[in-house]
């Protein structure tokens, strides 16, 4: 009977880690100083105290009847402008991805692709990259020069760039599942969306879901930074609040926030239960 080995003392990589966590930090030290991140700032005497202040303000909370009748009412803009601007994106995303996806193309079937679906999935691809490219705050900013402040630029501008987001990423998607069965529908006669629907969809639903639902909360988000700049939403009732100091209200529409980021995981976990 041969004897236990022991389990060494020291961890075998340690050298190779201690390198890398050195080589990382000392990549990362010129990008800190570039950036001029001085976190003892916050601490230093002139600012020590605004903060501290600031942040006892938020207790209590904000509950009046009157403010969460108005935090309610623009929770549920601010919902509607994200919930707009994803169907909307979803307009561009679906047809972008569709168009853009390698498994779908009936000329790869002869093992190399034709000189004009490859040119058309490419200008598709260009145009994903210029929608997303473009950050929302931006084209919040032009289109409120457009059409005036309220709901509609926060819309118009979170359906661009997750428009360009959600085709881009859908496309990675369809292409990263196997590729076979749909290639097969596709040798027996069966049209793109015929594929699409009966062999492409079925094996990456429940990642295509998870992933919407991902970018409807993040939608929540930029809806709420979008309201700074006038778009409208809880983002400009904290811009009131944030620029009146008033600490009460802020943190009433930050716990408002979290509940909704709460509510979008639960909704995303429920359908990976039911599409997995």
């Amino acid at each position: 009977m041969s004897a236990a080995v022991s389990p060494p003392r020291r961890d075998p990589a340690w050298l190779s880690r201690v390198s890398w966590a050195v080589t990382a930090l000392v990549l990362l030290w010129p990008l800190l100083v570039l950036t001029e991140f001085r976190p003892a700032q916050l601490w230093a005497p002139e600012s020590r105290a605004p903060i501290l202040n600031f942040i006892a303000s938020f207790f209590p909370p904000a509950h009046s009847v009157e403010f969460l009748q108005m935090v309610a009412r623009e929770t549920w803009r601010t919902v509607a402008i994200a919930t707009a601007g994803i169907v909307l994106g979803l307009a561009i995303a679906i047809p972008g991805a569709l168009l853009a996806t390698e498994s779908l193309s009936v000329s790869l079937l002869s093992g190399r692709m034709a000189p004009l679906p490859r040119a058309l999935r490419q200008g598709v691809r260009w145009v994903l990259i210029v929608l997303r490219s473009v950050p929302e705050l931006v084209w919040a900013l032009v289109f409120v020069r457009v059409a005036g402040l309220g709901a509609t630029p926060g819309v118009l501008a979170i359906a661009l760039t997750y428009g360009g987001m959600l085709g881009k990423v859908y496309a990675e998607i369809l292409d990263s599942g196997e590729a076979p069965p749909a290639q097969a529908l596709l040798r027996n006669g069966a049209g793109r969306l015929q594929a699409f629907f009966y062999a492409v969809l079925p094996q990456n639903a429940a990642e295509l879901a998870s992933y919407t639902v991902y970018r409807w909360e993040c939608a929540i988000r930029s809806s709420v930074v979008l309201g700074f700049v006038g778009a409208g939403g809880l983002g400009q009732q904290m811009d009131s609040s944030m620029k009146m100091f008033n600490g009460g209200e802020v943190a009433t529409m930050l716990l408002v926030f979290v509940a909704l980021v709460a509510l979008a995981d639960r909704i995303s976990a429920a359908l990976r239960r039911q599409l997995g």
